[in-house]
């Protein structure tokens, strides 16, 4: 699936437009024009196909802080029929078949982009992030769960289902905890942020607000170093066969995760440098618009147009 070979807006840059990222914790939305955000808001995801009304709800409240808004972006988890708009399947949020680029069009009035919420903030960092510059790239995000989207040769990979990336559900401890999705041992139920605040809880019986609480813990808290290192591992036993695979030029980190910075970033890239022996480990680095990529990345969807009928130079 290759990008535009220019970036004429649909809509130009002064004009504000709405971008929301669903996550599977949090739905982040912002009003912006440009690059200023012009009002912000955030609230819990709730579970199924309420999600939606509580996009429309947020979304109805910062549509209300400007006189036009004549597109939205939306980007969502899981697998996302970006043609019709549809959550096919979110493990995380608990939700099939959801017609949410539909029903929010309708309640909004104006048109809206829908799009995966990684493979949108991994566009965003390559085009305009810490991944500028190169032609292949990995961008991976760790946060509620572990996806990544991919650019080779200088095109954003979509792959023949349009759902390339899943590195989250690929099985690196076979006897591990089991997955949203039904296997057991993915990427992400062993080094999601969500997994690490969980085996932390589990194995201390001490509650953590998640898991940048458990990583502030890791030098005095033989627990925290237990599951953190565990993460680490199974985080760069992942990366390594990625970088096998596709053999990046860099790695950008996105996602709740990156926010930790080099305390999280720097045994990932000593583990990453241990397991690559063919194909020797790129450069990773975090993301430029940290836990926001993805909603920059729905911004870059309402000004720009769909990725695979526009998208950025």
């Amino acid at each position: 699936m290759i990008t535009r070979a220019d970036e004429t807006p649909v809509v130009d840059d002064e004009t504000p437009v709405l971008a929301v990222d669903v996550g599977g914790t949090t739905i982040k939305a912002e009003l912006v024009a440009g690059d200023r955000i012009l009002a912000g808001d955030r609230r819990p995801t709730p579970r199924g196909a309420a999600a939606v009304d509580a996009i429309g709800d947020l979304g109805d409240s910062l549509l209300r802080c400007a006189p036009t808004v004549p597109r939205a972006g939306v980007v969502l988890p899981g697998v996302v029929d970006r043609h019709r708009g549809v959550g096919v399947f979110s493990a995380n949020i608990g939700w099939e078949s959801v017609r949410a680029g539909p029903r929010l069009a309708g309640r909004w009035g104006i048109p809206v982009v829908v799009d995966h919420d990684v493979m949108a903030a991994g566009w965003a960092e390559w085009r305009r992030g810490a991944g500028r510059g190169v032609d292949d790239l990995a961008f991976v995000a760790v946060g509620t769960g572990i996806s990544a989207a991919l650019v080779s040769s200088g095109r954003l990979v979509r792959g023949g289902s349009g759902q390339a990336g899943e590195l989250g559900h690929v099985v690196v401890r076979p006897d591990g905890p089991p997955c949203g999705c039904g296997a057991h041992g993915c990427l992400e139920a062993v080094a999601s942020a969500t997994a690490i605040a969980h085996a932390y809880q589990a194995a201390s019986g001490r509650t953590v607000a998640g898991a940048v609480d458990v990583l502030a813990r890791f030098a005095a808290d033989a627990v925290a170093q237990s599951v953190v290192t565990e993460a680490v591992a199974a985080l760069a036993d992942g990366l390594a066969a990625l970088v096998q695979l596709v053999a990046p030029a860099r790695i950008v980190i996105g996602g709740g995760l990156a926010d930790a910075g080099d305390t999280w970033l720097d045994p990932v890239r000593t583990e990453l440098d241990r397991r690559c022996r063919v194909v020797p480990a790129p450069p990773i680095v975090a993301a430029r618009f940290g836990a926001r990529a993805a909603v920059v990345g729905a911004a870059l969807l309402a000004r720009l147009g769909p990725i695979d009928a526009g998208g950025a130079s």
